[in-house]
Formats: structure tokens, sequence, C-alpha cells
């Protein structure tokens, strides 16, 4: 058997290490490709983190960016630009990151068969630099925001020398297309682990009791809305659920708190922890924005998530939220911001168990779609058409 082409895929977000909380999405993904690919992921250190090691059959390096190992601090937990909301100060660690991943990407790409960038800032602007073949996929608000001079001229340079483009969703493809004048960008969704999300993970009274629970899974930051959610829930006789780390945790306790609500904050959880929660819950909502600079959600995977584990879905009309949810078939959508809207559907899916049962059998057959199985095939596609 011929040796296997080298893949290198860089991220910078990555689990630390083996159970983490942080999301595994690009984990998931890159190990999907080992069948095919020898494949690593460069990813940026973090407190704690090995600097190599191999992860569920990939190949992990690490890169340092700052000289004082206790303030690399800009990507983990969470993502870099709630990390930089949180704390100001963390902003001036980007141009050291910015800096440190070209340097790595300088001494290795040509170790390598292709590239495949996960999100434009940084991954993608530093891989547009080198000559290796890349692919660059824009996520979310690497795409829809930032879009001031010369970062905007940087994201057009990343995208127009890509031998590919890919966005999760077609609401992210319409964004790019207003930077770039390229026209053959590909939208393939990023995938959900079916094998690990399942209904037969569900734990009668988990939470403690009998009480309905309404469960909310992210990072706690302003653009996944939960501060509507939580208004929501007034009225509602049911349990709210938030699994999730973020600067704004301490406000959302607060607002809980006054709005005389059962709520109870579970901090982050590891994907094991995850598939009892998601299955143990009667609704899921994700209540996310529109934020004033047009970041919106990229495409929702913990929607996903909450579909393959046969929980009832609603969810915002956002981004690419509307594209995994179809209103009144597999899930509920409503308008951003409208609490009376979250509120009646959220009362609707408790009080109707026929309408609950129809949501979650017609999720559980669409989700299949999002198999990671299915975005590695196309994935793999995409680098073999650039390969030969």
């Amino acid at each position: 058997m011929p040796d296997k082409k080298k893949l290198l895929i860089t991220a910078s977000t990555f689990p630390r290490w083996e159970g983490d909380t942080e999301p595994r999405f690009i984990l998931d993904l890159a190990k999907n490709m080992t069948d095919e690919f020898d494949v690593t992921v460069l990813a940026p250190a973090a407190i704690g983190a090995k600097e190599k090691e191999d992860l569920e059959g990939v190949h992990v390096i690490r890169y340092h960016y700052f000289p004082i190992r206790k303030l690399e601090t800009l990507c983990y937990p969470g993502a870099i630009v709630p990390r930089i909301k949180e704390k100001k100060a963390r902003g001036l660690l980007v141009p050291f990151l910015m800096l440190s991943l070209k340097l790595k990407l300088n001494k290795i790409h040509k170790d390598y068969d292709i590239i495949h960038a996960h999100w434009l800032i940084p991954q993608g602007i530093a891989q547009s630099s080198y000559k290796t073949p890349y692919i660059v996929t824009g996520h979310g608000s690497d795409i829809a925001s930032l879009n001031f001079q010369p970062m905007k001229s940087l994201k057009r340079k990343c995208l127009d020398r890509a031998a590919q483009v890919t966005v999760v969703s077609n609401y992210l493809k319409g964004k790019a297309e207003e930077i770039t004048e390229r026209r053959d960008i590909k939208v393939i969704p990023m995938g959900c682990d079916t094998t690990k999300f399942s209904p037969e993970f569900r734990q009668e009274r988990y939470f403690g009791d009998d009480k309905k629970t309404v469960l909310f899974v992210g990072r706690l930051v302003t653009i996944k809305g939960v501060e509507y959610l939580i208004e929501a829930m007034k009225g509602v006789d049911a349990r709210l659920v938030i699994v999730g780390e973020g600067p704004i945790k301490d406000d959302l306790k607060k607002n809980a708190e006054e709005a005389g609500i059962d709520a109870v904050f579970m901090g982050g959880k590891s994907h094991e922890e995850l598939k009892v929660i998601y299955a143990s819950s009667d609704v899921f909502v994700s209540p996310s924005i529109t934020l004033p600079n047009g970041a919106q959600e990229g495409l929702g995977l913990v929607a996903l998530e909450a579909m393959s584990s046969g929980v009832p879905v609603i969810g915002s009309r956002s981004g690419g939220i509307v594209e995994v949810i179809d209103d009144g078939n597999n899930g509920i959508l409503f308008d951003e911001k409208n609490v009376n809207q979250l509120r009646k559907s959220i009362k609707a899916i408790l009080s109707n168990e026929s309408l609950s049962r129809k949501l979650r059998h017609q999720a559980l057959i669409d989700v299949k779609r999002y198999d990671y199985k299915e975005t590695a095939k196309r994935y793999k596609e995409c680098y073999k058409e650039i390969l030969h």
C-alpha cells in the first residue's frame, strides 16, 4: 500500500488533553481522515497541555506564542475573541500568536502535501504566505466580522490564494462572497458524531427529580443570547440547565436570580458527560443573536448534538441555525430576541407529547446528513481534487 499523503490541519480551538471540555469538532473531523491521510493538527499551546502527543490516531503539535508560558491565555478556555472581550490586555497577544504561527509554518509547511486551515483568522491568513496548497474553512465571526482595513485585505488574500474555500453554512458563503470575487466556495457543514450522541443515554431523574428540563449548551458570551432564554423561562414550569463557561456567567446568574427562575449553572462538561445531559433533557434551546458588528452563529453544532440525542430543538432565526432547523418538522424556529415566541415554543413542546415525538423523530433522521463520516468524505474529495 502506498504511503499516505501528509495532511496538516491548523486550528485555534482544539482539546488540550483527553476528556477536555473544549470543543472537539476539529479532532472528530481529523480522526475521520486517518484512514486515508497521515494527519497532524497544529494548535496553540495551552497551560498544562503537551507540546506533542497523539490523540485518537491524530498527531498533535502545539506551538508556543509568548516567552512567558503562564501568559499563553489567548485561546483557552473558549475562543480568541471572547477571551479578549473578557480581558482586553489579551489583545496584545494576537501579534505574538500570528507571528509564532507563521514562524512554525515556515519551518514545517514543506513537510506536508496539503494543509487545511480552520478559521481565516489567524490560521488562513498565516497560511496564505506559503506555497503549500491549502484549503481554508470559515466558521463564523472570522468571516462575518472584523471586515475593516487592513484585515479585510488580508482575508481577501487568504481566500484568493486558497486552492479551495469552504464555509459551514450558506449564510457564511454569502458573507465570504462580499470579501472575495471567487464564486467556487463550497458549503460543507461541520459534523456531529452520531455514534456518541444518542437517545439511549437518557437517564430519568438525572437532574434530581421529575421536573422538566430546558437545556442550553455553549460559551457564555453575548452572541449566544442566553439572557433572552432566561427571560423566556419566566412563567414556564421547568428547570433551566446551562452548561458552559464564559465571561458573562456571573451576569447571567444574576439575571436568573432576578427573574426568579429555577436555573442550574453546571459549568463546562466533557463530551462523555454531555451525551447524558443532552439525552436526559426535555427541550434544547439555541437562542443566538446578531451582534452589532454583524457577527452571527456560523452553524450551531450543539443543536446537531441535541438532535442526535433525541431532544426537541428550538433555535433562533440567526446565521446558520436556520439551515439546521426545519421549522415545524425537526425543530422550532423563533425570531431573534423574541422572548414571547420563545416562551410559547418551550411551553408547546413541554405540554404536547405528540409534537415533541414528531420533532424528535424527524431530527434523528435529518441529523444523519451531518455525521462526521459524511463531512470527512466531502473534505477528502476536496483534498484529492487538489492533490491530483
